[in-house]
């Protein structure tokens, strides 16, 4: 089948997710950095989770530009990306009212953790019939990196949590540089 309608529903899923996260904002109670300061934990928390929904947005984008059809079991890979990718808000909003508290940051990464496995069952169901994507993502070492760094982190939120979200934020920042397996040479 073609990929139109998993690309729309997709995309719609993906506005959704980013909608319930900014609508998890609450205006401060005053007019001064005093009632904004206590606020910085949700804000912060919203800001790198944007930048995931976004960079998984983006990444979703190149994987199907690559594909000129979809089977069934790339469908129901792309509703695992989705289901895990929409507890985004929930975490999102637990980590920040909890200010980065061991185990909401621990659910956070084990959530971006799911997200990267997810993500690899879809792009293996679309290369598996498809040699140019199978080409494209070769071994695939940044994504089984963000894997295992996931899984580091979520430790470390247990030990120390601030270097487990260092480790969510670092991660962020090396799929934040362009990913040039799918663009055109």
């Amino acid at each position: 089948m073609g990929k139109g309608r998993l690309e729309a529903f997709s995309d719609g899923v993906i506005a959704i997710i980013i909608t319930i996260m900014v609508l998890e904002l609450k205006v401060p109670h005053g007019a001064d950095w005093a009632a904004v300061s206590p606020l910085w934990p949700v804000f912060l928390s919203y800001v790198l989770s944007f930048i995931y929904v976004g960079i998984y947005w983006n990444n979703h984008h190149h994987l199907l530009h690559t594909v000129s059809r979809v089977t069934g079991a790339a469908l129901w890979g792309n509703l695992h990306l989705l289901f895990w990718l929409s507890l985004l808000p929930f975490v999102t909003g637990w980590v920040g009212e909890n200010h980065f508290a061991a185990l909401p940051l621990a659910c956070y990464g084990f959530v971006l953790f799911m997200c990267s496995v997810a993500y690899f069952v879809l792009a293996s169901c679309l290369a598996a019939d498809n040699a140019a994507l199978k080409k494209a993502l070769g071994q695939d070492r940044k994504g089984k990196l963000s894997t295992l760094l996931y899984a580091g982190g979520i430790a470390l939120s247990f030990v120390h949590p601030i270097a487990g979200f260092a480790v969510y934020l670092g991660v962020a920042m090396l799929w934040f540089i362009p990913d040039r397996r799918f663009e055109p040479g």
